[in-house]
């Protein structure tokens, strides 16, 4: 066995977009897979913001947790001795049977946050560890899972989230995840915290519970601060504590509609330069999060699921050129790019050389197009007035691959020239549920083929059409929907108005999602019942509806 020690927002550009076209299954309301820390003595070093494991391995998995070693230590402050920090991987809730252990310290240069990279572990097998510091103050039980071999594995499932605003309600979605013990890993496909200033992107005008700092997050102590209170959550702490959860990062770790050298939501004129930004953010989300960082220290990456799946996990920020404006005809410019010519390189020599039955592609923007019609005037011009769209309607959303079209086509011409099938795209983003085909031409679709499939899950939280309206859900987004799908026959279903989260059950004759939505995001005991089901079949293609969730 090794160690390795490791130290205005754009979503609602295409929720705007939509306006402008425009049986329940419960699940176990509380996780029983981890126990709570014991709670330590004054003035004793204490884990106060839980266990998390990531990036699972067949031999291995990243663990991770953070020591506050005396009072006053807080995430950000810069404050706190040295701690050394023992860690443990059992085969047992007990600790009878110990698979590996090792000690490393915490301290104020990596903000007292430690992670473990073991190795040495049996593949597809489900593991408890923790940490232990001072005079025996333990942390919480974690449980976790390694990924399977390079054999064969019948089946995978993994938990699907995006885009949780703290201030926007209860992350209950993850106390649900939590709760399943069926899940090999959960997938966050970005937006993990947002970077706003406490009220300046709330939903229907008000905070469910403050940002910590209150001010919008600018250096590396705000966004150690940020990372660290999202981490207060119980059913965050919970959702970490029960998988091991695999991270990219969108716009909102860093600022609105960020790009390779800029964002919407960036003025250098009085919040300094953006590289000081990027790398404060940077440092704090490698800090705070159970990933693994590439070589060029970005998010992009590649985990194996045996010969079942390759999971290809893109980061869409780091080297993307700016967005164009709305109506500029720059965004079929070949010069301009979303992933940077060396990653979609990577991409694509990962695709085409894949032998697992289905290629996972983790993206944190939707790659389907998607064209906008114009509502009715009586719903269109009040709708434009109050999200400040143009008269005749929104074409695209530039900030996700409508914007990047040389990017799309080319990798899309990749799959049909390569052959590579069974390609599906796992999104986030955008705070509506979609099932999508993947078009080779939209424009005469279905007519023309598909190249792959598309699985969108809603926010955990962030505002979504009924917020932004302050209407009561279903007031205004049937019409909306139908206004899309009418535009865009790939697009075989879209949710406008639920909150919630996805299932991804994965065997070799189909990769399914089972979409959940919650009761209600402002309640903390709120509850999730099944919404939808969509499936696509080995080697077709093609989505199609599921009568029912995989169990």
């Amino acid at each position: 066995m090794t160690t390795r020690h490791l130290s205005s927002p754009s979503r609602r550009t295409v929720v705007r977009a939509a306006a402008a076209s425009a049986a329940a299954v419960p699940v176990l309301a509380t996780a029983t897979t981890t126990s709570a820390a014991p709670a330590p003595a004054a003035g004793a070093p204490a884990f106060l913001h839980g266990v998390a494991s990531g990036d699972p391995l067949p031999d291995g998995v990243l663990l991770w947790t953070r020591v506050t070693p005396e009072p006053g230590a807080e995430p950000g402050s810069g404050a706190g001795p040295d701690t050394p920090v023992r860690w443990e991987v059992a085969e047992d809730r007990e600790f009878a049977r110990i698979a590996a252990n090792g000690v490393t310290v915490a301290s104020a240069a990596s903000d007292h946050t430690v992670k473990a990279d073991v190795r040495g572990l049996r593949p597809a097998t489900a593991y408890y560890f923790r940490f232990t510091a001072g005079d025996g103050v333990r942390s919480a039980v974690g449980r976790t899972r390694t990924a399977p071999a390079a054999a064969a594995t019948a089946g995978l499932r993994f938990g699907v989230v995006s885009c949780a605003n703290w201030e926007a309600g209860w992350f209950s979605a993850y106390r649900h995840l939590a709760a399943r013990p069926d899940l090999d890993a959960v997938l966050h496909l970005g937006d993990y915290l947002y970077e706003y200033g406490t009220g300046e992107y709330t939903t229907r005008g008000t905070a469910v519970r403050e940002h910590r700092p209150a001010h919008e997050i600018l250096d590396l102590a705000d966004y150690r601060t940020r990372h660290g209170h999202y981490k207060t959550d119980d059913d965050l702490q919970a959702l970490h504590a029960a998988h091991p959860v695999i991270a990219i990062w969108d716009d909102h770790e860093f600022a609105n509609d960020a790009w390779s050298g800029g964002a919407q939501n960036h003025t250098p004129e009085t919040e300094g330069a953006w590289r000081q930004r990027v790398a404060a953010a940077r440092q704090a989300y490698f800090e705070w999060m159970p990933v693994r960082a590439s070589t060029e220290g970005t998010v992009y990456r590649r985990l194996r699921f045996g010969r079942l799946a390759d999971l290809h996990l893109l980061d869409l920020r780091s080297f993307r050129s700016e967005q164009a404006s709305v109506g500029s005809g720059k965004v079929d410019d070949p010069a301009r790019t979303m992933t940077g010519r060396a990653q979609l390189d990577w991409l694509k020599a990962g695709l085409a050389g894949s032998d697992a039955a289905w290629k996972l592609v983790g993206t944190s923007v939707m790659i389907s197009p998607v064209a906008f019609g114009a509502l009715p005037a009586h719903l269109l011009e009040p709708l434009a007035g109050l999200l400040g769209l143009p008269k005749e309607g929104l074409a695209v959303n530039v900030d996700q691959w409508d914007g990047y079209t040389a990017d799309r086509k080319e990798l899309i011409s990749h799959l049909r020239d390569r052959a590579v099938a069974d390609t599906v795209f796992l999104t986030g983003d955008i705070h509506m549920a979609w099932a999508n085909d993947v078009p080779v031409r939209a424009a005469t679709y279905p007519l023309s083929p598909s190249a792959a499939t598309e699985f969108v899950v809603t926010s955990v939280t962030s505002d979504n059409l009924d917020d932004l309206l302050r209407v009561a859900p279903g007031t205004v987004s049937p019409v909306a929907a139908a206004a899309v799908r009418a535009a865009n026959r790939h697009v075989k279903w879209v949710d406008l108005d639920s909150h919630g989260y996805g299932v991804l059950d994965v065997t070799a004759e189909h990769a399914q999602m089972d979409y959940y939505v919650l009761s209600d995001k402002t309640a903390r005991d709120a509850t999730s019942s099944w919404a939808r089901s969509y499936r696509t079949r080995r080697g077709t293609q093609r989505v199609e509806r599921a009568d029912r969730p995989v169990r």
